[in-house]
């Protein structure tokens, strides 16, 4: 039977108006029992009870706009992964698996090596979705999946990296403990070039910001960032550089492993490839000494399945895009964090417990001072996005000497 017109369901509304009964619900159970037809087509329609009690109260609610039923903007697709983070998930596990007796790979041991292997949970993608989209677009087809898998990484170098920590091995220090490291790394999308990844011993903001500018300094800016919901990737810090720098932050849902792919695998990779080989290291720098010679050597030179090429010739490949940021101390600067503070009627602030006189008179205004959370030895004052200058140390005994002057300008 044809979707019924909207003049019939408002006629079957009108009827509910002049129907018997004591009550609304009763007024309804009337209503259904007519018929109705349409004078353009001359249907015939009848319609459950429920049916009209479901239109009248949509339109008693929001009006004639809501009679007919919403279809969802994001119908008949997955909402949790998408084909093209599938068929990329696929094509990095078929080649480290063997077919069976009859010459077949059961789609039961794939998505099983998939949920095991940490690129999907059971919560992101079920095993009736896993089939039915293996199924539904044949992505166990080479070509059907190369396809998809392009389709989502980015066109072009620099368009979005993504970055995330490694737990990494532990150092004996002269003093007999051990210290444990981290891992932080920047991978380009397109390219899968990783653009920095340096070793340290502690997981805080300080040494995240140190990586992501010495991979700044090296490979050019991205439009766009891609990290996960750590404390270190939603700082303040973060945050105020990419404002400064014109750059798109933006992060993976909570304890979503597949959302990073490229990095999450990448992380595999340099454990099975590099520190399997390393098992053990006498200091920190050579660590990361061995970290970057193979990373420029085995890795961004070496061919990658996914993009059949070398990392770093893929990303040469769009060196005409790449914009580099001068290595100056004004873009230093960038990366510092940033704190307001309201300046005295003496042109004086505090912060960090220490007072601190501005470059110029900025008496009663509040300005912005900037300053490296690591080092805190410099506090660099803006004023409405305008650098004023370095603060310097309140010397009250220099202040002392100065001369003074009355209202009428006069030296007491």
């Amino acid at each position: 039977m044809p979707t019924p017109s909207l003049e019939v369901r408002l006629r079957v509304l009108a009827a509910i108006d002049v129907a018997p009964g004591n009550s609304i619900r009763a007024r309804i159970i009337h209503a259904s029992k007519q018929s109705f037809v349409c004078w353009q087509t001359n249907q015939h329609y009848r319609f459950t009870w429920r049916t009209v009690s479901t239109w009248y109260y949509r339109y008693k609610k929001d009006g004639i706009t809501t009679m007919d039923n919403k279809v969802r903007a994001d119908k008949s697709q997955q909402r949790k992964i998408s084909v093209a983070q599938l068929a990329e998930a696929i094509n990095e596990v078929l080649p480290t698996l063997t077919v069976n007796k009859v010459g077949k790979l059961p789609k039961s041991t794939l998505y099983r090596v998939l949920i095991e292997r940490a690129y999907f949970t059971r919560q992101q993608l079920a095993p009736t979705t896993f089939y039915r989209f293996v199924r539904e677009h044949e992505l166990l087809k080479a070509e059907v999946t190369d396809k998809l898998r392009m389709a989502f990484a980015m066109l072009h170098a620099n368009e979005l990296w993504q970055g995330d920590t490694m737990h990494g091995p532990a150092i004996k220090q002269p003093d007999g403990q051990w210290r444990k490291t981290y891992f932080i790394a920047f991978i380009d999308d397109a390219s899968r070039l990783i653009t920095h990844g340096e070793f340290c011993y502690r997981d805080d903001t300080a040494n995240m910001m140190n990586a992501f500018r010495s991979a700044l300094y090296k490979r050019g800016k991205p439009q766009r960032l891609y990290f996960d919901n750590g404390s270190n990737y939603t700082a303040k810090e973060i945050h105020q550089a990419c404002l400064r720098l014109d750059i798109r932050l933006s992060h993976a849902p909570v304890r979503d492993g597949a959302a990073k792919g490229k990095i999450e695998r990448f992380f595999r990779g340099f454990r099975d490839r590099f520190l399997v080989l390393h098992p053990s290291f006498e200091s920190l720098s050579q660590l990361n000494q061995l970290a970057q010679t193979w990373i420029e050597n085995d890795y961004n030179n070496h061919s990658h399945s996914a993009i059949q090429m070398t990392p770093l010739a893929r990303f040469n490949l769009d060196y005409r895009r790449i914009v580099y940021l001068p290595n100056d101390q004004l873009t230093d600067e960038v990366f510092f964090v940033e704190e307001s503070r309201k300046v005295s009627k003496v042109n004086v602030f505090s912060i960090n417990n220490h007072k601190y006189e501005c470059p110029v008179d900025l008496r009663s205004k509040t300005v912005q001072i900037r300053y490296d959370r690591s080092s805190r030895d410099r506090f660099i004052v803006y004023y409405q996005d305008k650098r004023m200058g370095d603060a310097l140390p309140l010397n009250l005994y220099h202040n002392a000497q100065l001369p003074r002057h009355n209202n009428q300008g006069e030296q007491l």
